[in-house]
């Protein structure tokens, strides 16, 4: 059975180094066909050129066809008219009467309407306006946000499989230890408290080991499902020793820069500027319009009545100029009054999301440019670790340490090789958020962190 475990484990390690680790890079362009964030993003854009097309419609002329018949009942009565024709004089007091029962009535009309001045027309038309705007910066914020998921995804199963292979070795170490332990208490070299902190401390890596396998698989579940890769498997690329990220700017360059460059800032913009524009059209002055008109229309009834067959037919052409002004709309008011309302809080979202992106780009400007120091004291921090742990293993060989110690230097060993690869990850994903702030987060972006990836372990 061992020999079988053996050769299993022989055959994935040569696997393993057989296949080539897979990039950032890679995982990105599958997952930017992939995603359905990517559907997402490409709907916002056609809703924003849908919308710039309605703006440009405002102001085309309207025209409108209508037709209709039925049986129609009508009667006429006029009394003391004046009448005069030729040959028959001129007579006073003339009465008048037709009627039509349940005659055919029929009606046609065609008319054209042309906006020439529209207050309400202007405000809709910036309002569109706007919102297309606002669907592409929307656009563009959700391919970003794929952008920064997926890497952050792909890091986390790089750290998520780091730390099962840490933990694993030292799993390995304890066992070793443990071994050790019963051996020298067989000899009367060792009390017994060493083999049961030996096993204490197996055990407990044991569930430590388990967890970190649950948690790397949930991790690689995760980045197939964003990048539509079911054969994505490990090892995946990891960041080189000397990570870097070189800051093109000065802090306060890059607050102005991420403030005018944002697309989260442009978005609320955008969104004021709607508000704005709802608070114009329901004024008193963008009800008043002036339009060109053009009509012709026809109506006819024919029949039978009390005086006989009688047919009526009106036909109608016009052309010329209609100005409307509404003198009570209703409840106009009240819909401005909350116009103004939306005004104010789309402001004030406007002034929170100025305050968090200055935020966001200060602690992302400070971590880059601090980033050396802190990765060099972490390595510093894994070569002390190093050392501490041969020297406490050499020391427990010859006496002068305890099991325990040992225990407790590889402990620390292993969370000293995490705590240098997470920040390392850290300096990568916050350039890459840097890079979303100042509003040019796109692949060039991923392909500068993707050369900072190595497939030979460096922890």
């Amino acid at each position: 059975m061992r020999t079988a475990k053996t050769l299993l484990a022989a055959a994935a390690l040569l696997a393993s180094l057989s296949t080539p680790a897979a990039d950032l890079l890679e995982v990105w362009r599958a997952a930017s066909q992939n995603d359905p964030d990517v559907a997402l993003a490409q709907a916002q854009k056609a809703s924003a050129d849908a919308r710039r097309d309605q703006a440009k419609a405002l102001w085309r002329p309207g025209i409108e066809l209508s037709a209709g018949t039925g049986r129609m009942n009508s009667s006429s009565a006029m009394s003391g008219a004046h009448f005069s024709a030729p040959g028959f004089g001129q007579s006073n007091g003339v009465d008048f009467a037709t009627s039509i029962n349940s005659g055919n009535a029929t009606s046609w009309g065609v008319g054209l309407r042309q906006p020439l001045i529209s207050g309400e027309l202007s405000a809709r038309r910036d309002q569109l306006l706007q919102a297309a705007g606002s669907a592409e910066w929307q656009a563009q914020l959700t391919r970003q946000g794929l952008i920064l998921n997926t890497s952050q995804r792909y890091f986390d199963a790089v750290l998520c499989d780091q730390r099962r292979n840490l933990l694993q070795r030292q799993l390995q170490a304890v066992e070793r230890s443990l071994v050790e332990s019963e051996d020298r208490f067989k000899l009367g070299d060792a009390p017994v408290t060493d083999i049961h902190e030996a096993r204490a401390r197996f055990k407990s890596l044991q569930a430590q080991v388990m967890d970190a396998d649950n948690a790397l698989q949930l991790a690689m579940a995760a980045l197939r499902e964003v990048s539509g890769m079911p054969s994505l498997n490990l090892p995946l690329a990891m960041p080189v020793a000397e990570v870097v990220s070189p800051i093109l700017h000065s802090q306060e360059e890059a607050r102005a820069l991420a403030l005018s460059m944002y697309p989260g800032i442009a978005l609320l913009q955008a969104r004021v500027a709607v508000a704005e524009a709802e608070v114009r059209s329901l004024g008193a002055v963008a009800s008043a319009s002036l339009d060109l008109v053009a009509q012709a229309s026809r109506q006819h009834l024919g029949g039978s009545g009390d005086f006989g067959s009688a047919s009526n037919d009106s036909r109608q052409q016009m052309i010329g100029l209609q100005f409307r002004m509404p003198l009570d709309t209703g409840g106009r008011d009240a819909r401005q009054k909350e116009a103004l309302l939306n005004v104010d809080q789309a402001r004030a979202a406007l002034e929170l999301g100025r305050l968090q992106v200055g935020q966001q780009t200060r602690s992302a400007y400070l971590a880059l440019e601090t980033a050396p120091a802190r990765l060099q004291a972490l390595s510093s921090a894994l070569s002390a670790a190093n050392s501490r742990l041969e020297a406490t293993r050499l020391g427990r060989s010859v006496g002068d340490r305890t099991t325990l110690d040992v225990l407790n230097a590889e402990n620390e060993h292993t969370a000293a090789a995490l705590a240098l690869l997470q920040g390392r990850i850290e300096v990568l994903q916050n350039s890459l958020r840097l890079d979303a702030l100042l509003g040019r987060l796109d692949e060039t972006s991923i392909s500068r962190v993707n050369a900072m990836l190595t497939s030979k372990p460096n922890v």
